[in-house]
């Protein structure tokens, strides 16, 4: 381990420190936990002791601030301004909100005991993926709770290159803006609650995908439906005629659906509508869906179809009344691709370039703070933090790709002073 990697790690582990698990409340309150609030005003105190200026945490817990240009003084080129966004809290999936990191010094290529007492271990033969990681030190976890490198591996890398650059004015670099927001692993709320005036950035990157080399500007266009079926309640003994089962027409409802377009069917850019849940009792069922695909139009249709079949189940049962809404949750990042900001996508792979990093262009199976971001006409690719098994207790972070995540981020903002193309 050398001194960088060190220092990322020490970093690493104060940040996973901090317990900032979200919970999934459909952005009624935001942030949904206080853990959120801790980290956001440990991030804004050292936002401030490095020199960030127009620091601002905002009542949705949106800590967004300004590390000015460093530029020379014979510097007469506009330089675009950049920003980096990361989420603060870590995923809930019914693991412990308390982490507890553990650095596997020089990996030695066998199978790996997160937690002795649990009988907790991560087989090679299960995860084969931590091969490749032989003779690196790698962070795990205690098998108890998720690592937390989603998001806060990403953390550190910004708040890393954010004190390299306060520390050394021989690295010129445009105005950088940064912002860290809550609970993305629940709906995205915290992008959704920025105040973008305080955002004001030509383009800008997240930092939040997998192992060394990724790259991502194509995600999903997403949406939700919930479709709400009143029946009509009775007793058995005089039901004949006059219940209207809403579970029964819940189930109906979900049935018109093409069982071959759903999650665990579909790969790629394949899009899919999936019934995640149907709550019901004797009155009442309520079915969730949620609606994916990379194809705006065809997003769009799965949309109609929804309404299509609502309609179709309301005309074939006139005595329940059956209610639908739709609402749209992010968009597709490659949707706001111009010509004049395809230069934020050409600097990723130029800067991996220059670093020797293979890149591994996915369509991601999901979205990012950037799927909405850009949305809001600020294009937002996202490239590798270098952690593997997000959401689970195997996940896991070899520093040296997080030190070559960090690297990527140094080497984007010079060559975005420089304006290179």
């Amino acid at each position: 381990m050398n001194k960088k990697q060190k220092a990322m790690q020490e970093r690493f582990y104060r940040y996973v420190g901090v317990s900032s698990q979200s919970k999934p409340n459909g952005g009624t309150q935001v942030p949904s936990t206080e853990g959120q609030w801790n980290m956001a005003k440990l991030l804004e105190q050292e936002c401030r002791e490095m020199g960030l200026v127009d620091l601002s945490l905002s009542d949705k817990c949106v800590l967004t601030g300004k590390l000015p240009a460093n530029l020379p003084a014979d510097c007469k080129r506009k330089v675009p301004a950049v920003g980096f966004c990361t989420h603060l809290d870590t995923v809930d999936v019914c693991l412990s909100p308390e982490v507890h990191p553990k650095l596997v010094e020089n990996y030695d290529g066998k199978d790996i005991v997160l937690n002795k007492n649990k009988n907790i271990v991560m087989t090679t033969a299960e995860h084969p993926e931590i091969l490749k990681y032989k003779g690196q030190d790698i962070i795990v976890t205690d098998g108890t709770s998720v690592l937390g490198a989603d998001n806060k591996a990403a953390i550190t890398n910004v708040m890393t290159a954010l004190d390299t650059l306060t520390k050394d004015k021989a690295l010129y670099h445009g105005d950088i803006y940064v912002a860290f927001v809550p609970d993305e692993e629940c709906g995205l709320y915290g992008s959704k609650n920025m105040d973008f005036s305080k955002f004001p950035v030509d383009f800008a990157y997240t930092i939040d995908c997998c192992e060394l080399g990724e790259v991502v500007y194509e995600t999903f266009n997403a949406g939700s439906a919930e479709v709400t079926i009143h029946g009509v309640s009775a007793h058995p003994m005089s039901a004949k005629g006059v219940l209207v089962n809403p579970t029964l027409l819940a189930v109906d409802f979900v049935n018109m659906f093409d069982r071959k377009e759903t999650p665990e069917c579909t790969e790629g850019k394949e899009g899919y509508i999936w019934c995640q849940a149907i709550n019901s009792n004797q009155s009442t069922a309520v079915v969730s869906l949620n609606i994916r695909d990379h194809d705006k139009a065809k997003y769009e249709a799965r949309k109609k179809l929804i309404a299509a079949n609502v309609d179709k189940l309301q005309k074939a049962n006139p005595r329940a009344k059956i209610e639908c809404v739709i609402s749209d949750t992010y968009g597709n990042i490659a949707d706001a691709i111009t010509k004049e900001n395809h230069k934020a996508i050409d600097y990723i792979y130029d800067a991996m370039k220059e670093l020797h990093i293979t890149p591994h262009t996915i369509a991601m199976r999901g979205g990012t703070d950037g799927s909405f971001i850009s949305t809001k006409g600020i294009l937002t690719p996202n490239y590798f933090t270098g952690g593997h098994n997000f959401h689970s207790k195997f996940e896991f972070l070899p520093l040296p790709s997080l030190e070559k995540s960090n690297e990527l981020t140094m080497t984007l903002i010079k060559m975005i002073y420089e304006g290179k193309k």
